[in-house]
C-alpha cells in the first residue's frame, strides 16, 4: 500500500512539474516588445514619418522624443489641438510648411492628435498617430498644464 502511494505521489509531482515548465516556456513567447504610443506621421519638424516615441506634457509645453529626433512646443504658442479620425478642414486649409506631408486616411475611431503652434509668424504643426486608450490619460493633464483643451471628435456626426 505504501509503495502504491509513493508511486502516485511521484507521478503527481512529475505532472505538476511538467505543467509549470510548459506554462513558463509559453509565457515567454507571448511577451510583446512594447512600442512607444506616439507615432510621428506628419509635421514641420525634421523627423522621419513613423518615428515612434514618447510625448511628455511638461509645465511649459510638450516634449517629444523618438530615436530619430526630438522637439518641444511651448503651450503659450499653441493655437490648435485636435484628436480625431482625420485632419480637419481648418487644419488642411492652413498654409503649413510641411516637412513630412500628411498622408492620413480617415479612420472609424480617433487616432490622430494634431498640434499647431505659431510663434513670431512661424507656423509649426505636428500630427501623431496614437490609440484612444493611450491618449485618454493625456486629456486632463494637457488641460491642467496648458489651460487649453483638446478638440475631440467622437463620431462621424461631429465633423466640420
Amino acid at each position: 500500500m505504501a509503495d502504491r502511494l509513493a508511486q502516485y505521489a511521484v507521478k503527481t509531482l512529475g505532472l505538476m512539474l511538467l505543467l509549470c515548465l510548459a506554462v513558463g516556456i509559453t509565457s515567454g513567447k507571448h511577451k510583446k516588445a512594447e512600442e512607444p504610443p506616439f507615432q510621428y506621421v506628419a509635421g514641420t519638424e525634421d523627423i522621419e514619418r513613423g518615428c515612434a516615441g514618447k510625448l511628455q506634457v511638461l509645465k511649459s509645453g510638450f516634449a517629444f522624443e523618438c530615436p530619430l529626433g526630438n522637439f518641444q512646443l511651448p503651450f503659450a504658442t499653441i493655437t490648435l489641438m485636435q484628436y480625431r479620425p482625420d485632419l480637419s478642414a481648418d487644419l488642411q486649409g492652413m498654409k503649413i510648411p510641411w516637412k513630412v506631408k500628411p498622408q492620413i486616411q480617415r479612420l472609424r475611431e480617433n487616432k490622430y492628435f494634431a498640434i499647431v503652434s505659431q510663434d513670431a509668424g512661424n507656423i509649426r504643426a505636428v500630427v501623431f498617430r496614437v490609440d484612444e486608450d493611450e491618449m485618454r490619460p493625456y486629456f486632463a493633464e494637457i488641460e491642467l498644464q496648458s489651460g487649453k483643451s483638446v478638440q475631440e471628435y467622437r463620431s462621424f456626426g461631429e465633423f466640420d
